[in-house]
């Protein structure tokens, strides 16, 4: 089976080289020459544990091939995916203009039927746009040319995107036609062996899936936060509350690790589109809103407590910080917490040392030279009046503290994603904060 993916970004290079594992050919479409001809060299564009060996043995063996000319492959190919971006407009709504001109591109180059699919995460009733973008441009052409639209949303968590992949909970496919359901059936076929779940829908259904899907992990977030918050004030332990309502089968033991605020580039992105689509409805969506509050409040609370440690005067403190991508496994720095916290801690006169295991270069591409970047974790911490954890990366959890110590000018740890055992620190001689106690 031949398929198109436009698109070589987080979701589209995901799915195109796991697609092509299973056996399909693969064409991986993107206007960025150059990441085009990296790629084709074997040079990834982001990170991902394992997806570059996939990468390059499909390449080699064949079934992923990388182009910027969708002309190419579309009279080859049964399937087309969209997989560009969909960031925020200014308003906070999905700005929709890549996956559009995706639309017209096909419009103006196919030749034969073809099932259009949405990968992008996009807002109920853009199926519909995708459908009158290659309308208009057929009739432009003045042909009738056949063809279906579908939306294939994506739950890959960065960091185990391949295994989510090729092991995932459930496929939804949003279809308006049997012919367009049968050649999706087929392409999934192989993954069937595994016995997970294809659900059909219609479209605006499979749409709305992804947004919810986010929106009820997003919200578990920042409520175990709030809770987490909360239990500071009254001597609770959150740890011993999380444990207690996630024993619950009907609440589970997911997404209810109290933090220092979620990131990423799909939480607080499709939160705030969905929000946007009420809106342009007329309803209001009050959790939501109160989900990214809480969440914006979040991300200041490291700060927050170090500041409060040193009575308000950061100036000419050194802190060390651990952790920059918003999770571990991942170099991806959107929405993260550590980009909040290093422009409260710039403008509060501090000078920062960082060390990340993977997203030290984002950080630089980023922040550039503003802060000082630690060769490894113990290098970052030396003289520092402070240590931070932001991202609770495996390197991190068993570090040689009585090195540290000495290390520092001052041992004050606080921790944002509660890996540590409070008692143990503290007896090692540390001042230590965490979320929730």
């Amino acid at each position: 089976m031949n398929i198109a993916i436009v698109g070589t970004g987080y979701v589209g290079l995901v799915s195109g080289a796991c697609f092509a594992e299973m056996g399909v050919n693969v064409t991986c479409v993107d206007v960025d020459k150059k990441k085009i001809e990296n790629l084709l060299q074997g040079v990834m564009p982001i990170y991902e544990p394992g997806l570059d060996e996939m990468v390059l043995r499909n390449h080699k063996e064949g079934r992923l091939n990388f182009t910027t000319d969708i002309t190419a492959c579309l009279n080859d190919v049964e399937i087309v995916f969209s997989a560009v971006g969909t960031p925020p407009d200014e308003d906070g709504s999905a700005d929709l203009r890549y996956v559009l001109d995706v639309a017209r591109s096909i419009g103006q180059k196919m030749n034969k039927y073809l099932v259009v699919v949405t990968k992008s995460t996009v807002p109920v009733g853009t199926a519909n746009r995708v459908k009158a973008a290659i309308r208009e441009e057929l009739d432009k052409r003045g042909v009738d040319i056949p063809f279906d639209v579908a939306s294939n949303p994506e739950f890959l968590k960065e960091g185990a995107a391949i295994k989510d992949f090729m092991s995932p909970d459930r496929v939804v496919v949003g279809v308006e036609s049997e012919r367009a359901k049968d050649l999706m059936s087929k392409l999934y076929r192989p993954f069937l062996l595994n016995n997970f779940r294809v659900i059909y829908t219609d479209i605006p259904s499979a749409e709305m899936i992804k947004y919810a899907a986010n929106a009820m992990l997003a919200t578990r977030i920042s409520f175990m936060n709030d809770i987490a918050n909360l239990c500071e004030l009254v001597g609770a332990d959150v740890n011993m509350v999380r444990k207690g309502i996630g024993s619950d089968t009907r609440i589970g033991s997911k997404f209810l690790y109290p933090g220092c605020g979620y990131g990423g580039s799909c939480f607080p992105k499709d939160v705030k589109a969905l929000v946007k689509t009420a809106e342009k409805k007329g309803y209001n969506m009050r959790v939501l809103k109160a989900v990214e509050d809480v969440n914006d409040n979040q991300k200041l609370l490291v700060f927050n407590k170090l500041n409060k440690y040193y009575n308000g005067n950061l100036k000419g403190k050194t802190i060390a910080i651990w952790g920059l991508a918003f999770k571990p496994e991942t170099d991806d720095m959107r929405e993260s917490t550590s980009l909040v916290t290093i422009d409260l801690l710039l403008k509060a006169g501090s000078t920062l040392r960082v060390f990340d295991p993977i997203s030290m270069e984002e950080c630089k591409r980023r922040v550039g030279d503003a802060v000082q970047y630690g060769t490894d974790m113990y290098d970052a911490v030396l003289n520092a009046d402070a240590l931070l954890l932001l991202t609770e990366w495996k390197q991190f959890r068993l570090p040689s503290w009585g090195v540290i110590k000495k290390s520092m000018k001052t041992p004050l740890l606080i921790d944002g994603r509660n890996i540590y055992d409070s008692e143990e620190i503290k007896e090692l001689g540390f001042d230590y904060f965490c979320i929730g106690k």
